[in-house]
């Protein structure tokens, strides 16, 4: 068993010991397995350190001649990491992430076509029709507060609540670039506007407001929320499984699904094309998927099942009332999967650190 205490701190320090953290991880792919004749499986992960030390755990108990070993970074990096090593890949299996991100990685060979035993069991139209990549959770973005700053009336209730005057400068964002999360979010702004109107330019508008009120980019989630905690903003739009942990934690945090809906996050697995130990990927993608680890990631590591054959008197109760709460949002995901990096491009070109004079300018008509 390889656990990597490294990494984890290291994306709580500057980007230099990130650099040596992934150096001394691709060190030990090369290594041996720690075990002696031990099958090597390497997850690229978003999921955290809950997740996957369960996943960890779980899958090597039930498959003592394998060496489970992850790195947990946000969605985005992971997406850029495998395309980095697409000469040489170094992972299995791509393990989480929002289905645009998997499309957009599937479009550029970077996943290998595997059918799960389980494909079935998952909404035919949330799968890539070439089985490059399936369904495993649905997650969303909601609105994250901390309960002893925001009170009462004060609580937002819809995503333009937080451009109320009283949130000015007490918005945490955690950076969007690296965010499968947020770039869900932040698409389904723009792709609303393009919806309404045929033009993007109200939704860059609404996202300029919103860089107005935020007082900070927060480089890692873990970061985000130990400012939270500590009153150094009030507020945030973050990843509801994360909300749910921090609860649990007990820490001064609620949060709420925004009236007009929020956006319904796939959060998908595939197979990395080229990779290591690729029949290994095929028997861990066919058992995290099963109907005996959905149910004991439910109820261990607060994740909603993608698939649709569970009971409900088998779920746990926190996702059945998850499950009946929230509002989904009427989201045109192919033009997110289009269009969503030239916006991003467009926002972090011309509107980051920079909405109060995006604002002010005469407006113009960007691309979609």
């Amino acid at each position: 068993m390889i656990r990597l205490p490294l990494i984890e701190r290291a994306f709580r320090a500057p980007w230099t010991a990130f650099f040596f953290a992934a150096a001394l991880f691709a060190v030990l792919l090369l290594t041996p397995a720690c075990r002696g004749g031990a099958d090597t499986l390497v997850l690229y992960s978003p999921h955290g350190r809950d997740l996957l030390a369960l996943v960890e755990r779980v899958y090597e108990e039930e498959h003592p001649g394998v060496d489970v070993r992850w790195l947990d970074m946000g969605s985005q990096e992971v997406y850029d990491r495998v395309r980095s090593e697409r000469a040489n890949p170094q992972a299995d299996v791509w393990f989480g992430g929002p289905s645009t991100i998997f499309a957009r990685g599937a479009e550029e060979g970077l996943l290998a076509p595997y059918r799960p035993e389980w494909a079935d069991a998952v909404g035919g139209e949330e799968a890539d029709p070439e089985d490059r990549w399936f369904p495993l959770y649905r997650t969303a973005p909601v609105i994250l507060y901390n309960d002893r700053a925001v009170t009462g009336g004060e609580v937002p209730e819809d995503w333009d609540d937080l451009l109320d005057e009283r949130f000015a400068d007490e918005i945490l964002i955690r950076d969007p670039l690296a965010s499968g999360t947020m770039r869900t979010f932040y698409g389904m702004v723009v792709a609303r506007a393009v919806q309404r109107d045929g033009d993007p330019r109200q939704g860059f508008r609404w996202l300029a407001r919103l860089d107005a009120q935020t007082k900070e980019y927060v480089l890692n989630p873990a970061l985000m929320i130990e400012k939270l905690v500590r009153q150094e903003g009030d507020v945030t739009v973050w990843e509801l499984t994360d909300a749910l942990w921090q609860q649990k934690r007990g820490q001064p945090l609620d949060y709420v699904f925004p009236r007009s809906g929020t956006p319904i996050i796939v959060d998908s697995v595939g197979l990395v094309a080229g990779a290591p130990h690729p029949e290994a990927a095929k028997r861990f993608i066919d058992w995290v998927g099963g109907r005996e680890a959905q149910l004991l990631t439910a109820r261990e590591a607060l994740r909603i099942p993608a698939r649709d054959d569970l009971p409900r008197e088998e779920l746990p109760e926190w996702a059945v009332e998850v499950m009946d709460a929230i509002v989904p949002a009427n989201v045109d995901r192919e033009l997110i999967e289009r269009f969503g990096d030239d916006w991003m491009r467009t926002w972090d070109r011309e509107i980051r650190g920079r909405g109060e004079a995006y604002l002010a300018r005469p407006a113009a008509r960007p691309d979609r």
